[in-house]
């Protein structure tokens, strides 16, 4: 069902639903499931300035079988409920009717009420034969990698008898089966990412686990884990077919839409923000989008290394056309915004950003790198807020001097 616009200074939702204006709704929604709400807190925002906001909140509530802890969502959006909102419980505050569930219900991840429970997930795993033999909920323990409400989640399966583990991606049904494509894409070509365990009708998509090590973790080796040729290399073996894909626009293209949102949650930062903006746009505006088969997300949490060279890489749902700067640039983003590192950590990683730099301003134009890298790094500043990370005004500070600072280098 759709909504009617909602008028009035909180379009979006956002101020009710990061202050305590939203405990009413939430009280209510767990007395309609038949529970008592004792206490709660928010846990993570995702907000579209002036269009929707969701939120979480970790939740203490008591049911006639006892008391547990609880994820309670709301999503607000400024048009009113959306068709999907529909699978959620919709409640009114004053003007404004909102969608509310509790976790793992979400109204658009339906297999993921499947893949958090150990007895449904075995069920599951004994049913598609992906160990060989039937294993029971005690053998099978489930641990959340990532959840962005009403977006993704990916959960880590571990079988202990036989010792296998899988990586469980749950997905939106509109985005399932072009997903599917191109994973199929890439291992069809040869290309090192994780093998298809299996897929169900409520749209988990199970991959096999890597060989190797995460890269997120072995940069902080005492030795190079890969070098700057192996991860440009890895990304030239991606067939010609994947440039023929929909195109995923850089993260440059919705630097705009990051700086709005940074700016309202720290309008402090608005100016500096405004003219990186400006300068990242007038930069890049005579560059064409490009043509190359990218990888669209490629970062060290993407990456498995073995041996000193790459052997895998994740997340390949947002492979498309595009330039190598783009992905090469988003790595050098990453690398430069690791936060709450010890110093032995941040200088093996400024060695490995100061060694692999200068072979990528080798393969792609140096301006154009730290361009896109600065941009790439303004959406990366939404994170410690949307998370609610304890000093989260902080953490987006830092990010954005570093966004700052590849600016500077070629203005």
């Amino acid at each position: 069902m759709t909504g009617h616009l909602v008028p009035g200074p909180d379009p979006d939702g956002s101020t009710l639903l990061t202050t305590p204006a939203v405990e009413s709704l939430l009280r209510a929604a767990v007395d309609h499931a038949g529970g008592h709400l004792d206490s709660w807190r928010l846990d993570h925002v995702d907000a579209n300035p002036g269009l929707s906001t969701t939120a979480t909140y970790l939740a203490t509530v008591t049911w006639s079988y006892g008391t547990r802890s609880e994820l309670l969502g709301v999503s607000a959006r400024s048009s009113g409920p959306a068709t999907s909102d529909g699978n959620a419980e919709i409640f009114a505050d004053g003007d404004r009717e909102v969608a509310v569930w509790l976790y793992p219900n979400d109204p658009d991840l339906p297999g993921l009420a499947r893949a958090a429970y150990p007895d449904r997930m075995a069920e599951l795993i004994t049913s598609l034969g992906l160990v060989g033999r039937p294993v029971s909920p005690g053998q099978v323990s489930l641990r959340m990698i990532g959840y962005r409400p009403r977006r993704r989640a990916v959960v880590r399966v571990d079988v202990t008898d036989p010792r296998r583990t899988f990586y469980v991606k749950v997905l939106r049904g509109t985005l399932f089966a072009d997903v599917l494509h191109r994973h199929r894409i890439l291992l069809d070509a040869g290309v090192p990412a994780p093998e298809i365990a299996g897929t169900t009708d409520d749209n988990l998509l199970i991959l096999a686990e890597l060989p190797g090590r995460p890269l997120a973790r072995a940069v902080f080796d005492p030795v190079e884990p890969c070098t700057a040729a192996n991860l440009i290399g890895v990304l030239d073996t991606m067939p010609i077919s994947v440039a023929a894909l929909e195109r995923r626009p850089p993260w440059s293209e919705a630097v705009n839409h990051y700086v709005q949102m940074v700016s309202a949650a720290m309008p402090s930062q608005a100016g500096r923000l405004a003219w990186m903006s400006q300068t990242i746009g007038q930069g890049l505006s005579a560059i064409p989008r490009g043509e190359e088969a990218t990888h669209g997300d490629f970062h060290e949490g993407q990456v498995h290394v073995a041996d000193g060279r790459v052997c895998g890489i994740l997340d390949v749902d947002t492979i498309g056309p595009g330039r190598r700067a783009d992905d090469l640039a988003c790595m050098v983003a990453h690398l430069s915004t690791i936060q709450r590192m010890d110093a032995q950590q941040a200088s093996r990683v400024h060695h490995l950003i100061r060694t692999w730099v200068p072979v990528f301003d080798e393969r792609v134009d140096p301006t154009e790198l730290r361009l896109r890298a600065a941009a790439v790094i303004i959406s990366l500043a939404t994170g410690p807020y949307r998370s609610q990370e304890p000093h989260w005004e902080h953490e987006t500070v830092m990010i954005l001097d570093a966004a700052e600072a590849l600016v500077r280098q070629v203005v």
